[in-house]
Formats: structure tokens, C-alpha cells, sequence
């Protein structure tokens, strides 16, 4: 390992130790040697989390809410002493479109289970029997445990072990980076490690790796929410999808009013590769608190897009203490 990034991720990472040091320094390179570009079947980076949808997708560098599991499992490290998420959203796919999903999380360990519909993770002309039985009425069902760990006062990893099943049963993982200063933060994230194939043959469903990067300015400290965010995403891997190819840069914000009972979200997400269509997202939250220290919220978000990505929406509830 070149001395020069050796020497930058002890700083960043504040590892005071030789051992810290060389640990932190393998630990960040393991991660990165994923993230390379190359195009991938599997599930759309923003097919979950009603806040990051309403953000437009720029969530990887956020990630403060149950929600990391799915995001970056890095950033669940630090949040609040408890989070769960209840959401149900609907998919641009007219066939098969809806997702459900259960998150629930502490600062150290993650529970997840979701279901996505596999029409939305394929191309529309994918061949093969029973090809088109499986795109429209397909779904993958993944349950997850994420747990993470801190290197150092700035830089936390983080992983999300899974069994998904989709017609047969295979183990996934996840795997996620965060880097704290201050109001500052980089995430990178990389999911389907381990490129899960489903079947065989035309009609086989090949989860590849995507990875995605991003950074954040954000009121709140590390894992917590703030009264304020802003922040960018984009794809480190092309993705195919049932709208053909995606590679996606999106840049959204979030704020919250003095009293937290209301927060507004707002993003704008660009394609660029394909049909290279630009998405706009808008969403809301309410508070509800029932003690000092435990809050309820209704989330909602709507995302309007090209003829090539129609309208999706969906809406959650949170718990936090």
C-alpha cells in the first residue's frame, strides 16, 4: 500500500496505533476495491426509505435513521437509542410495483426485512420461459442484520448480512463507509457483494454489485438527524432496470421547522446513461411526540419523472426514542 494513502487514512480516521493505523488502512482498501464501474441487473439504489426518496436519492452520506440498513450500513453507528420504519411505497412499473418494508435499528445492531417486485429489477426484454411470469408477478424478499464499527472518531464501517429469496434461497451482503468532520460527511456504499443469482439459464436473475458515493453537509452529529441537510449521490456502476440503463447523480435537501414538528424535503435526480431522463421528488414529515423522548412521524414523498419513469410515491411511519 503506497505511504501517501497510508498515511491519509490514519489522519482521517484518527488511528493513534501502528495496528489501528494498518487496520483502518485494509479496511478502507477492501472496501474500495469493489466499487469499480460495470453494468449490473439488481435492485434500483432508490427502491426504499420514503426520506431518501424524497431527497431524490441523495441519501448515501445522510443515512441517520433505520433506514442505513438499506442506504449505508455505516451510518446506523451513532443514531438515536431507537429506530423503526413501516413503509409501503409504489413503484413507476405498472405490473407488480409495490414495496414493503420493516426497519428497526440501535446504534449497533440493524433488523430489515423488505419485499421489491423483480419486474423492477430487469430489463423489459428479457427472454427465456416463464420470463415474463417472473418479471410481472416476481418478488425478492430479503432479511437482513446490520451491524457496524468505528475506527477511529471519523470513520465507521458497517455491514448488512441477508438471505434473500426469490424462487430459491441465497446469502447476500452489504457493505458501507462513512467519514465524519464536523458538519461533513462522505458515504460510500456497495451492495450485493457477493452477486446472488436466482435461476438459471435466460431467465436466471443475476443481483450485481452497485456501488454509490456521496456527501452531505448536515445540522445533526454523525447517525443523528438534524434540523437540516444537504446533500449529493451519484452511481459508481450502471445499472439495468426494467427502463433500461441507469447510472443516477442526484442532489436533494431536507429542513425542519424550530419545533421539529414539520420537515419538507425536496431533490432532483439525472440519468446519465440511456434514455438519460431527470426525476424531481418532493416529500413531508409530521411529528407527533407522546413523551419527551419518543416520537412518532408520517412520511410521505411523490417522484415525478419523464414518460420513461412515470410517477411513483410512497408513505412510513416512524418511531424514534
Amino acid at each position: 500500500m503506497p505511504l501517501a494513502l497510508t498515511r491519509l487514512v490514519c489522519l482521517l480516521t484518527s488511528a493513534r496505533t501502528p495496528r489501528l493505523c494498518f487496520l483502518a488502512s485494509v479496511s478502507f482498501v477492501s472496501f474500495v476495491t469493489f466499487v469499480h464501474a460495470r453494468p449490473a441487473e439488481a435492485q434500483p439504489a432508490d427502491a426504499l426509505g420514503v426520506r431518501a426518496q424524497g431527497m431524490g436519492g441523495a441519501f448515501t452520506a445522510v443515512a441517520d435513521d433505520a433506514t442505513a440498513a438499506w442506504w449505508n450500513p455505516a451510518g446506523l453507528a451513532g443514531g438515536s437509542y431507537f429506530s423503526s420504519v413501516l413503509e409501503y411505497g409504489h413503484l413507476p412499473n405498472p405490473t407488480d410495483s409495490t414495496t414493503k418494508a420493516v426497519f428497526i435499528a440501535f446504534p449497533a445492531l440493524g433488523l430489515s426485512y423488505y419485499r421489491l417486485p423483480i419486474s423492477e429489477m430487469r430489463p423489459a426484454t428479457s427472454t427465456g420461459p416463464g420470463a415474463a411470469i417472473r418479471q410481472d408477478q416476481g418478488t425478492l424478499s430479503e432479511l437482513g442484520v446490520t451491524v457496524g464499527q468505528s475506527l477511529g472518531n471519523h470513520f465507521v464501517v458497517g455491514s448488512t448480512l441477508k438471505v434473500m429469496t426469490a424462487g430459491q434461497t441465497h446469502a447476500g451482503l452489504d457493505l458501507g463507509g462513512m467519514v465524519t468532520f464536523g458538519m461533513a460527511r462522505i458515504g460510500l456504499s456497495v451492495r450485493n457483494v457477493t452477486e446472488p443469482t436466482f435461476g438459471e439459464g435466460a431467465d436466471a436473475l443475476a443481483l450485481k454489485r452497485q456501488a454509490r458515493a456521496g456527501f452531505a453537509l448536515s445540522t445533526g452529529p454523525r447517525g443523528v438527524i438534524g434540523t437540516g441537510a444537504v446533500a449529493v449521490d451519484a452511481d459508481l456502476t450502471t445499472t439495468v432496470t426494467a427502463f433500461g440503463e441507469q447510472q443516477r447523480v442526484a442532489l436533494g435537501g431536507e429542513i425542519w421547522t424550530t419545533q421539529r414538528v414539520l420537515g419538507l424535503r425536496g431533490g432532483v435526480s439525472r440519468n446519465l446513461v440511456g434514455s438519460e431522463e431527470t426525476s424531481l421528488s418532493g416529500g413531508a414529515s409530521v411529528a407527533f411526540r407522546r413523551q419527551r423522548s419518543l416520537t412518532s412521524y408520517v412520511d410521505g414523498q411523490v417522484t415525478a419523472g419523464s414518460d420513461e419513469t412515470p410517477r411513483s410515491w410512497s408513505v412510513g411511519v416512524r418511531l424514534t426514542f
